[in-house]
């Protein structure tokens, strides 16, 4: 569902970090400036391991994924230390150089791809001259991402960020344990978010192409507005999850504590301007005055009622027309590329996340006339029509979104959402059903689910189906009263 879901799904790694900042009024009463923290305030190290002497063969995608990461990090204003195929000295000086550059409350980010290889309930990150035979050698050679992120936290990064790439399968770890492991859990300190390929415990299939599946699905999020860093990550994992079929599935642990944005035109401060309100009250005590004279003549009694009337829509045509910086910037990307179905879905979600579904249904469909086989902009405009009341057009379009992307938990999702509203509960139930399936935490199904169940009379389960919703989502019921379900 997420329109809101998305969306509601579409920089694609949202990391910017807990910067001060302060807004300035822009020329609407709505709109704020942020002054953002300089160049040397961001910094990342980026690490791209290919070829290990070990391998019978170099890996093919760790360089390009290092390269194209630390190109969008700098459009990010990172300042950006790259390092290719590093043995252990070279490594470690790279990590130091790093840690030397962190100033005590900025964003530090890491990213490692290449091999890595779980001991000690510890990753360790592998050299390209790392000889190893025995487990304790891993320990030799290796460098654990906690002793990272330590390093990180105590040169003052506040917010740190690590992306790790190393849950292959490895030539070295079949010497002595005869299988790939994966990476281990990870404890993260306090202002930290850190992202694995792949879950604890579980190796990452490779995939085709000049990009890793993880890292093409991670900067089409950090290259998507709007979004803040855990988005990002949540966005990354959702979109490796469907696309391996749940084979693959990204490991996210968050202990952030302030918003971090990769854009940073993207952090605004969320301070509601107390200039607009007198203006919305002010107009009330002169709809009041006339009423006197209303009442005395009577045939004129009618003409006052207009500007009664009249009022109410400026109040609410202004809403529409508020194009923030995200939306500037998606009209800024349509007007260059008018034919590209990416931009008016990266629009439509933005419209959607502030509550104009009529302007996202619109650039929904305008994705759909461009590039009818999208099942992304179907099942939001489905969503979108779904929460409006048009309930046939909505089950029609998350009809062909799933036919066009089996296993699609967000389309079984909004369906089942549909079928609530149409009242055809069995339906509801059993696409809820598929949904969570696919993704046993998703809030809105369970919610969803539990609706249906209750207007079929099952008051256990639908009450511990909600339950279980507001655990994930406390906010879950408030979303479906604005979906139009009570």
């Amino acid at each position: 569902m997420k329109p809101v879901k998305c969306i509601v799904t579409a920089l694609a790694v949202a990391l910017l970090a807990a910067f001060t900042v302060s807004a300035i009024a822009a020329n609407s009463g709505d709109r704020f400036r942020v002054a953002q923290a300089s160049v040397g305030d961001r910094v990342a190290l980026v690490i791209g391991n290919a070829s290990y002497p070990d391998d019978n063969k170099k890996l093919t995608q760790p360089i390009n994924d290092a390269q194209a990461l630390a190109e969008e990090l700098r459009r990010s204003g990172f300042e950006v230390i790259e390092g290719k195929d590093l043995t252990k000295q070279k490594l470690e000086a790279a990590l130091k150089n790093f840690y030397s550059k962190i100033k005590p409350g900025s964003a530090a980010l890491f990213f490692f791809s290449g091999y890595g290889i779980q001991a000690g309930k510890q990753s360790y990150l592998i050299p390209i001259d790392a000889q190893i035979w025995l487990e304790g050698e891993v320990k030799r050679d290796g460098v654990t991402v906690e002793s990272i992120l330590n390093n990180m936290n105590e040169a003052g990064a506040a917010t740190k960020i690590v992306i790790i790439d190393a849950a292959r399968r490895n030539p070295f770890e079949r010497r002595f344990r005869g299988f790939s492991a994966g990476l281990a859990s990870l404890n993260v300190p306090r202002g930290t978010l850190a992202m694995y390929s792949a879950e604890p415990d579980r190796p990452a299939n490779e995939s085709d192409g000049e990009n890793s599946l993880f890292v093409s699905e991670l900067l089409k999020e950090m290259r998507s507005p709007g979004s803040n860093a855990e988005t990002v990550f949540r966005n990354t994992r959702m979109g490796v999850s469907s696309a391996s079929r749940n084979e693959q599935v990204p490991f996210v642990s968050s202990s952030l504590t302030k918003e971090f944005f990769f854009d940073k035109s993207s952090a605004r401060l969320d301070v509601k301007p107390p200039p607009p309100k007198p203006p919305v009250e002010k107009p009330k005590p002169p709809v009041e005055k006339p009423r006197p004279p209303v009442e005395k003549p009577k045939p004129p009694v009618e003409k006052p009622k207009p500007p009664v009337e009249k009022p109410k829509p400026p109040v609410e045509k202004p809403k529409p027309p508020v194009r923030d910086s995200i939306i500037l910037k998606w009209d800024a990307l349509i007007q260059a590329d008018p034919n590209n179905p990416d931009n008016y879905f990266g629009r439509g979600k933005a419209w959607a996340q502030r509550r104009q579904y009529e302007l996202a249904s619109n650039d929904f469909s305008e994705a759909i006339r461009i590039e009818p086989n999208f099942p992304e902009s179907l099942n939001n405009r489905c969503f979108l029509r779904a929460v409006m009341g048009q309930l046939e057009g909505a089950l029609s379009d998350c009809t062909e979104a799933i036919r066009l992307r089996k296993d699609y938990a967000d389309a079984l999702d909004s369906r089942g959402l549909t079928y609530l509203k149409l009242g055809q509960y069995d339906s509801a139930i059993a696409d809820f059903d598929a949904a969570i399936r696919l993704e046993p935490k998703m809030a809105s199904a369970l919610f969803g689910r539990g609706k249906a169940k209750l207007k079929k009379g099952d008051r256990a389960g639908g009450n511990a189906d909600i339950q279980s919703a507001k655990s994930i989502d406390p906010k879950i019921a408030q979303d479906y009263e604005d979906y139009g379900v009570r």
